[in-house]
């Protein structure tokens, strides 16, 4: 099948790297229009200008705060300006600043995390709704995690906040339609600097050996998903979480 989105804007939050970058090539790749956002503005215009060349697509960027309102006006009216649309959402920034037992967090590193993880998503939601998708329709496409089906003894808090994503795209996904289809994926260890101190100094292989399909995820694995999930050939799904782990939820232990 192959799945197009041509004449479609996409908007991805931090898009300069790991599966945000992987998920804005296989936007452009398959025809829209992508804006990337993330704070280091080398780092963006770097994608970009590898993201052209690679996929002869359709890209810009603005750099900025994902968390800051002001910042998020700037990459919507860029949108916008540029692109004359906003039909994708893919909120994929995310931030993980405590590792550790949920009963020992400092209330600051709690807030940013819900801030980040949960908060800004649905501001960003808000704001593309008000903007264009209420009169136009569109998608939203969440990046939450496997993490948000068990508990976890370092990442316990990270894995809270992307549980309560999965409940926030049910509840939007009822609020939204029939104009607007949400979504989450839920991915499993990617290979990404995100997520590096999970699969470095070979920590990845012996992990990825008790997995059904015997090897970690890589960024194309989330995007090929994202990308379904903003093309018509999901037209009828909305308010689910999709599962791509590699089959680490099944794994016999």
């Amino acid at each position: 099948m192959e799945l197009s989105l041509s004449g479609k804007v996409a908007i991805v939050t931090g898009g300069s790297r790991g599966i945000g970058r992987g998920i804005a090539a296989a936007m452009a790749g398959a025809g829209a229009k992508v804006m990337i956002t993330s704070r280091n503005e080398e780092t963006c215009a770097a994608t970009v200008e590898e993201l052209r060349a690679s996929t002869g697509g359709d890209l810009a960027y603005v750099a900025g705060h994902v968390g800051k309102t002001e910042d998020m006006a700037r990459v919507l009216d860029a949108t916008l300006e540029a692109f004359g649309a906003i039909d994708v959402l893919v909120n994929n920034a995310a931030t993980n600043p405590y590792v550790g037992p949920v009963i020992d967090i400092d209330v600051p590193r709690w807030e940013k995390t819900f801030a980040t993880n949960l908060t800004t998503p649905l501001v960003w939601t808000q704001a593309c709704w008000n903007a264009w998708m209420k009169e136009h329709g569109g998608v939203v496409i969440n990046i939450s995690s496997v993490g948000a089906f068990g508990t976890n003894s370092i990442l316990g808090v990270y894995d809270l906040t992307k549980r309560a994503l999965i409940h926030l795209t049910e509840q939007l996904a009822a609020e939204m339609g029939p104009g607007v289809r949400v979504n989450a994926v839920c991915p499993g260890l990617i290979r990404t600097d995100f997520a590096r101190a999970l699969w470095e100094d070979g920590r990845g292989d012996a992990i990825a050996q008790n997995l059904p399909m015997k090897r970690l995820g890589e960024p194309a694995d989330i995007a090929n998903t994202a990308l379904f999930l903003a093309s018509d050939a999901a037209s009828w799904l909305t308010g689910h979480a999709v599962l791509v782990d590699g089959g680490q939820l099944i794994t016999i232990s």
